[in-house]
Protein backbone atom coordinates (compact mmCIF):
# COMPACT_ATOMS: atom_id res chain seq x y z
CA UNK A 1 0.00 0.00 0.00
CA UNK A 2 1.49 3.31 -0.75
CA UNK A 3 2.37 6.10 1.87
CA UNK A 4 -0.27 9.05 1.98
CA UNK A 5 1.28 12.02 0.23
CA UNK A 6 0.55 14.91 3.15
CA UNK A 7 0.44 18.63 1.92
CA UNK A 8 0.58 21.32 3.76
CA UNK A 9 -2.12 24.00 3.88
CA UNK A 10 -2.85 26.69 1.88
CA UNK A 11 -2.62 29.21 4.09
CA UNK A 12 0.32 27.78 6.30
CA UNK A 13 2.05 27.37 2.63
CA UNK A 14 1.59 31.45 2.38
CA UNK A 15 2.17 31.77 5.75
CA UNK A 16 5.94 29.78 5.36
CA UNK A 17 6.34 32.11 1.91
CA UNK A 18 5.80 35.27 3.15
CA UNK A 19 8.15 34.64 6.69
CA UNK A 20 10.56 33.49 4.29
CA UNK A 21 10.37 36.87 1.87
CA UNK A 22 10.55 38.76 5.01
CA UNK A 23 13.54 36.89 6.24
CA UNK A 24 15.29 37.91 3.00
CA UNK A 25 14.26 40.74 3.11
CA UNK A 26 15.63 41.42 6.32
CA UNK A 27 18.81 39.92 5.55
CA UNK A 28 19.79 41.27 2.09
CA UNK A 29 17.95 44.86 1.35
CA UNK A 30 20.20 47.26 1.24
CA UNK A 31 20.14 50.27 3.53
CA UNK A 32 17.29 48.58 5.37
CA UNK A 33 19.20 48.92 9.19
CA UNK A 34 22.51 51.00 7.64
CA UNK A 35 23.61 54.30 7.54
CA UNK A 36 23.29 56.43 4.37
CA UNK A 37 27.00 57.68 4.61
CA UNK A 38 30.68 55.98 5.18
CA UNK A 39 31.05 55.18 8.86
CA UNK A 40 34.25 54.12 10.44
CA UNK A 41 35.02 51.06 12.44
CA UNK A 42 37.71 49.79 15.45
CA UNK A 43 37.91 46.92 17.02
CA UNK A 44 40.36 45.87 19.19
CA UNK A 45 41.79 42.60 19.81
CA UNK A 46 39.72 40.35 21.81
CA UNK A 47 36.75 42.06 21.56
CA UNK A 48 33.48 39.86 21.13
CA UNK A 49 30.54 40.07 18.28
CA UNK A 50 28.08 41.86 21.10
CA UNK A 51 30.47 44.57 22.01
CA UNK A 52 31.01 44.99 17.79
CA UNK A 53 27.46 45.47 17.54
CA UNK A 54 27.34 47.91 20.09
CA UNK A 55 30.27 49.86 18.83
CA UNK A 56 29.00 49.84 15.17
CA UNK A 57 25.64 51.59 17.10
CA UNK A 58 27.22 53.92 18.33
CA UNK A 59 29.39 55.06 15.52
CA UNK A 60 25.66 55.45 13.47
CA UNK A 61 27.21 52.71 11.02
CA UNK A 62 23.73 50.90 12.45
CA UNK A 63 20.48 52.24 13.35
CA UNK A 64 19.35 49.04 15.39
CA UNK A 65 21.39 46.21 17.11
CA UNK A 66 18.36 43.47 16.89
CA UNK A 67 18.96 43.17 12.84
CA UNK A 68 22.73 42.65 12.99
CA UNK A 69 22.59 40.20 16.23
CA UNK A 70 19.62 38.36 14.80
CA UNK A 71 21.61 38.39 11.29
CA UNK A 72 24.91 36.41 12.82
CA UNK A 73 22.72 34.34 14.91
CA UNK A 74 21.57 32.69 11.42
CA UNK A 75 24.74 32.95 10.09
CA UNK A 76 27.19 32.25 12.82
CA UNK A 77 30.54 32.25 10.63
CA UNK A 78 29.76 35.86 10.56
CA UNK A 79 31.07 36.29 14.36
CA UNK A 80 34.53 36.36 13.68
CA UNK A 81 35.63 39.92 12.61
CA UNK A 82 39.21 40.42 12.78
CA UNK A 83 40.98 43.58 15.10
CA UNK A 84 41.54 46.25 12.32
CA UNK A 85 40.35 49.61 11.31
CA UNK A 86 37.40 49.68 8.82
CA UNK A 87 35.59 52.20 6.58
CA UNK A 88 31.94 50.84 6.21
CA UNK A 89 29.88 52.02 3.12
CA UNK A 90 26.76 53.28 2.82
CA UNK A 91 23.40 51.97 2.48
CA UNK A 92 24.40 47.87 2.84
CA UNK A 93 22.30 45.20 4.26
CA UNK A 94 22.61 43.59 7.48
CA UNK A 95 24.43 40.11 5.70
CA UNK A 96 26.07 42.27 3.82
CA UNK A 97 27.57 44.63 6.28
CA UNK A 98 28.76 41.55 8.29
CA UNK A 99 29.96 39.83 5.42
CA UNK A 100 31.99 42.65 4.45
CA UNK A 101 33.68 42.98 8.04
CA UNK A 102 34.10 39.51 8.12
CA UNK A 103 36.07 39.01 4.77
CA UNK A 104 37.64 42.44 4.77
CA UNK A 105 41.59 42.09 4.33
CA UNK A 106 43.79 43.18 6.96
CA UNK A 107 44.70 46.80 8.13
CA UNK A 108 48.16 47.14 7.65
CA UNK A 109 50.75 50.26 8.82
CA UNK A 110 54.34 50.45 7.40
CA UNK A 111 56.58 51.52 9.61
CA UNK A 112 60.19 52.44 9.48
CA UNK A 113 62.09 51.90 12.33
CA UNK A 114 65.97 53.68 11.77
CA UNK A 115 69.14 52.11 12.17
CA UNK A 116 70.29 52.82 15.79
CA UNK A 117 67.61 53.25 17.60
CA UNK A 118 67.40 51.73 20.93
CA UNK A 119 64.69 48.69 22.32
CA UNK A 120 62.78 51.77 23.95
CA UNK A 121 62.71 54.09 21.33
CA UNK A 122 61.54 50.89 18.90
CA UNK A 123 58.54 50.62 21.46
CA UNK A 124 57.49 54.22 21.28
CA UNK A 125 57.92 54.26 17.42
CA UNK A 126 55.44 50.98 16.58
CA UNK A 127 52.79 52.08 19.84
CA UNK A 128 52.36 55.24 17.90
CA UNK A 129 51.05 53.21 14.90
CA UNK A 130 49.77 49.85 16.06
CA UNK A 131 46.98 49.13 18.55
CA UNK A 132 49.16 48.40 21.47
CA UNK A 133 51.67 50.41 24.27
CA UNK A 134 55.27 51.23 24.40
CA UNK A 135 54.80 49.03 27.85
CA UNK A 136 53.49 46.08 26.52
CA UNK A 137 56.28 45.83 23.80
CA UNK A 138 58.75 46.26 26.31
CA UNK A 139 57.32 43.67 28.05
CA UNK A 140 56.88 40.91 25.31
CA UNK A 141 60.52 41.57 24.07
CA UNK A 142 61.79 40.31 27.79
CA UNK A 143 59.18 37.93 27.58
CA UNK A 144 61.33 34.53 28.52
CA UNK A 145 58.67 32.29 25.71
CA UNK A 146 59.77 34.66 23.21
CA UNK A 147 63.30 34.56 23.94
CA UNK A 148 63.75 30.76 23.81
CA UNK A 149 61.37 30.54 20.66
CA UNK A 150 64.00 32.47 18.63
CA UNK A 151 67.03 31.57 20.76
CA UNK A 152 68.04 34.44 22.48
CA UNK A 153 70.77 34.46 25.04
CA UNK A 154 69.90 37.70 26.52
CA UNK A 155 67.85 39.59 28.95
CA UNK A 156 65.74 40.75 26.13
CA UNK A 157 65.62 41.52 22.01
CA UNK A 158 67.65 44.75 22.15
CA UNK A 159 69.85 44.30 18.38
CA UNK A 160 67.88 41.59 17.71
CA UNK A 161 65.16 43.98 16.02
CA UNK A 162 66.71 44.80 12.72
CA UNK A 163 65.63 48.06 11.51
CA UNK A 164 64.07 48.27 8.04
CA UNK A 165 60.63 49.98 6.70
CA UNK A 166 58.00 46.85 7.57
CA UNK A 167 54.14 46.41 7.00
CA UNK A 168 52.50 45.37 10.22
CA UNK A 169 48.79 44.33 10.60
CA UNK A 170 47.53 47.11 12.82
CA UNK A 171 46.40 45.13 15.38
CA UNK A 172 49.35 43.24 15.73
CA UNK A 173 50.20 41.68 19.21
CA UNK A 174 53.29 43.36 21.02
CA UNK A 175 54.84 39.54 20.57
CA UNK A 176 53.92 39.18 16.73
CA UNK A 177 55.48 42.32 16.49
CA UNK A 178 58.99 41.75 17.91
CA UNK A 179 58.58 38.00 16.83
CA UNK A 180 58.58 39.99 12.98
CA UNK A 181 61.60 41.53 13.51
CA UNK A 182 63.69 39.23 15.35
CA UNK A 183 62.43 36.84 11.85
CA UNK A 184 63.56 39.55 10.00
CA UNK A 185 67.18 39.20 11.50
CA UNK A 186 66.85 35.63 11.35
CA UNK A 187 66.49 35.77 7.48
CA UNK A 188 69.40 38.38 7.00
CA UNK A 189 71.99 36.58 9.41
CA UNK A 190 72.55 33.38 7.03
CA UNK A 191 74.40 29.95 8.29
CA UNK A 192 77.57 31.97 5.56
CA UNK A 193 77.47 34.96 8.06
CA UNK A 194 77.62 33.10 11.10
CA UNK A 195 80.72 31.19 9.82
CA UNK A 196 82.35 34.47 9.47
CA UNK A 197 81.36 35.66 13.03
CA UNK A 198 83.09 32.29 14.28
CA UNK A 199 85.79 32.36 12.33
CA UNK A 200 86.57 36.08 14.06
CA UNK A 201 86.07 34.81 17.43
CA UNK A 202 82.39 36.32 17.64
CA UNK A 203 79.18 35.17 18.59
CA UNK A 204 75.69 36.03 17.80
CA UNK A 205 75.61 38.25 21.28
CA UNK A 206 79.34 39.42 20.76
CA UNK A 207 78.55 40.13 17.02
CA UNK A 208 75.38 42.37 17.79
CA UNK A 209 76.94 44.25 20.48
CA UNK A 210 79.91 45.78 18.68
CA UNK A 211 77.85 46.30 15.78
CA UNK A 212 75.82 48.29 17.68
CA UNK A 213 78.83 50.31 18.74
CA UNK A 214 79.70 50.72 15.84
CA UNK A 215 75.82 51.83 14.24
CA UNK A 216 76.03 54.38 17.65
CA UNK A 217 79.42 55.70 16.49
CA UNK A 218 78.67 56.83 13.00
CA UNK A 219 75.78 57.06 10.23
CA UNK A 220 78.33 56.67 6.70
CA UNK A 221 78.03 53.54 6.14
CA UNK A 222 81.35 53.80 4.08
CA UNK A 223 83.11 54.82 7.41
CA UNK A 224 81.55 51.52 9.32
CA UNK A 225 84.39 48.91 8.29
CA UNK A 226 86.88 51.43 9.49
CA UNK A 227 85.56 52.21 12.98
CA UNK A 228 84.81 48.95 13.86
CA UNK A 229 88.37 47.80 12.49
CA UNK A 230 89.35 49.71 15.59
CA UNK A 231 87.27 48.25 17.57
CA UNK A 232 88.53 45.05 16.58
CA UNK A 233 92.01 46.27 16.77
CA UNK A 234 91.88 47.20 20.51
CA UNK A 235 89.78 43.61 21.31
CA UNK A 236 93.11 41.91 20.13
CA UNK A 237 95.24 43.88 22.43
CA UNK A 238 92.64 43.59 25.55
CA UNK A 239 92.41 47.77 25.59
CA UNK A 240 89.49 48.87 26.68
CA UNK A 241 87.00 49.85 24.22
CA UNK A 242 86.35 53.46 25.34
CA UNK A 243 83.32 53.68 23.13
CA UNK A 244 81.22 56.29 24.64
CA UNK A 245 77.79 55.12 23.26
CA UNK A 246 78.03 52.65 25.76
CA UNK A 247 78.36 55.55 28.29
CA UNK A 248 74.95 57.29 26.73
CA UNK A 249 73.35 53.67 27.14
CA UNK A 250 74.68 53.45 30.59
CA UNK A 251 73.89 56.01 32.04
CA UNK A 252 70.23 56.00 30.11
CA UNK A 253 67.64 58.65 29.23
CA UNK A 254 68.54 61.28 26.27
CA UNK A 255 71.39 61.31 24.72
CA UNK A 256 73.62 64.50 25.73
CA UNK A 257 76.95 65.85 25.58
CA UNK A 258 79.38 63.36 28.10
CA UNK A 259 81.87 64.46 30.74
CA UNK A 260 84.79 63.32 32.70
CA UNK A 261 83.04 62.44 35.50
CA UNK A 262 80.43 60.31 33.62
CA UNK A 263 83.48 58.37 32.21
CA UNK A 264 83.45 57.02 35.63
CA UNK A 265 79.90 55.65 35.64
CA UNK A 266 79.38 52.49 37.62
CA UNK A 267 77.74 49.92 34.56
CA UNK A 268 78.89 46.80 32.72
CA UNK A 269 78.17 48.52 29.87
CA UNK A 270 80.84 51.49 30.68
CA UNK A 271 84.05 49.99 27.87
CA UNK A 272 85.71 53.01 29.77
CA UNK A 273 85.72 51.10 32.88
CA UNK A 274 85.55 47.53 31.89
CA UNK A 275 87.85 45.44 30.10
CA UNK A 276 86.33 43.97 26.51
CA UNK A 277 82.39 44.13 24.58
CA UNK A 278 79.21 45.26 27.45
CA UNK A 279 76.99 42.51 28.16
CA UNK A 280 74.65 42.89 25.23
CA UNK A 281 73.76 45.54 22.47
CA UNK A 282 73.35 49.18 23.27
CA UNK A 283 70.91 49.26 19.94
CA UNK A 284 69.25 47.77 17.12
CA UNK A 285 72.22 47.70 14.45
CA UNK A 286 71.14 47.81 10.68
CA UNK A 287 72.69 45.75 8.38
CA UNK A 288 75.65 47.96 7.28
CA UNK A 289 76.73 47.69 10.83
CA UNK A 290 76.38 44.07 11.14
CA UNK A 291 78.21 43.60 7.72
CA UNK A 292 81.10 46.28 8.89
CA UNK A 293 82.03 43.72 11.89
CA UNK A 294 82.02 40.53 9.43
CA UNK A 295 83.87 42.23 7.17
CA UNK A 296 86.02 45.29 8.92
CA UNK A 297 88.67 47.33 6.86
CA UNK A 298 91.86 46.07 7.21
CA UNK A 299 93.93 49.20 9.28
CA UNK A 300 96.46 49.66 12.20
CA UNK A 301 94.42 52.06 14.10
CA UNK A 302 93.35 52.13 17.57
CA UNK A 303 91.71 55.67 17.75
CA UNK A 304 89.15 57.91 16.27
CA UNK A 305 87.71 61.62 16.74
CA UNK A 306 85.14 63.41 14.93
CA UNK A 307 86.52 66.02 12.08
CA UNK A 308 83.62 68.59 13.28
CA UNK A 309 82.52 68.84 9.73
CA UNK A 310 80.84 65.21 9.40
CA UNK A 311 82.97 61.74 9.89
CA UNK A 312 85.82 61.04 11.43
CA UNK A 313 89.81 61.21 11.47
CA UNK A 314 91.59 57.91 12.23
CA UNK A 315 95.00 56.92 14.08
CA UNK A 316 97.40 54.51 14.56
CA UNK A 317 98.99 56.33 18.01
CA UNK A 318 97.83 58.62 20.83
CA UNK A 319 100.40 61.08 19.73
CA UNK A 320 98.38 61.42 16.26
CA UNK A 321 95.11 61.09 18.05
CA UNK A 322 95.44 63.77 20.53
CA UNK A 323 96.19 65.89 17.46
CA UNK A 324 93.42 65.45 15.95
CA UNK A 325 91.66 65.89 18.95
CA UNK A 326 92.90 69.82 18.95
CA UNK A 327 92.00 69.60 15.14
CA UNK A 328 88.32 68.73 15.67
CA UNK A 329 88.31 71.58 18.97
CA UNK A 330 89.64 74.18 16.57
CA UNK A 331 87.18 73.73 13.60
CA UNK A 332 84.37 73.34 16.38
CA UNK A 333 85.77 76.92 17.36
CA UNK A 334 85.79 78.14 14.31
CA UNK A 335 82.01 76.92 12.94
CA UNK A 336 80.57 78.61 16.67
CA UNK A 337 78.13 80.92 16.13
Amino acid sequence: MAPRKVSLPKPLIAVSALMLTVLALFLFWPGLNTATKTTTLIVHRKTGFPAIVDTLLRNGSIEKRWPVLVTGRIIPRLHAIKAGRYTIPPGMSNFMLLYYLHFHKLDEVRITLPEGVNLEKVAKILSRKLDFDSTAFMAATSNRSLLLRYNIKAKNAEGYLLPGTYDFAWASSPEAAAGSLVRRFRAFYTDSLKAVAAKRGLNETGLLTLASIVESETPIDQEKPVVASVYLNRLKKNMRLQADPTVQYALGGTARRLYYHDLAADSPYNTYRHNGLPPGPICNPGKASILAVLQPAETGFFYFVATGTGGHNFSESLKEHNENIIKYRQTRKNIAP
